[in-house]
């Protein structure tokens, strides 16, 4: 099995956590929030098993706007993901970043279609 179809197989379970953060930032923190948000999906998705997806972004034209999509196997995944040391990094770091965060759970209305996504997402990479 390719990885990518292995990787979504294993998102595709009941506990699977699927999130939106809303995030503000200050404007003066702009550039050091993009780089430690990075810096955190990076590290994140390299190193933990159970982190599907951390995609940090950026509204257009919203500057100090931000949202993360963020796709863990389950709650186990998820509750080990806020123990990492780069995690409590991220978290310490931007606290006086942030003007206002909001964590939005979401349900995939498809979740048969994420199989094709990895797919697709895999052959672009080649």
């Amino acid at each position: 099995m390719i990885q990518s179809e292995a990787c979504a197989q294993n998102i595709q379970t009941p506990d699977r956590i699927v999130r939106i953060a809303e995030i503000e930032v200050y404007p003066e923190y702009l550039e050091q929030y993009k780089k430690l948000a990075q810096e955190i999906a990076e590290a994140s998705v390299k190193t933990e098993e159970g982190v599907v997806v951390i995609m940090p972004m950026q509204i257009n034209n919203e500057t100090s706007q931000f949202r993360i999509l963020e796709i863990y196997k389950g709650q186990k995944d998820y509750q080990s993901h806020l123990t990492t040391d780069h995690f409590k990094k991220y978290k310490t770091l931007t606290a006086p970043m942030v003007k206002s965060l909001k964590l939005v759970d979401m349900t995939p209305l498809n979740s048969t279609q994420i199989p094709e996504i990895f797919a697709k997402a895999k052959n672009r990479n080649k």
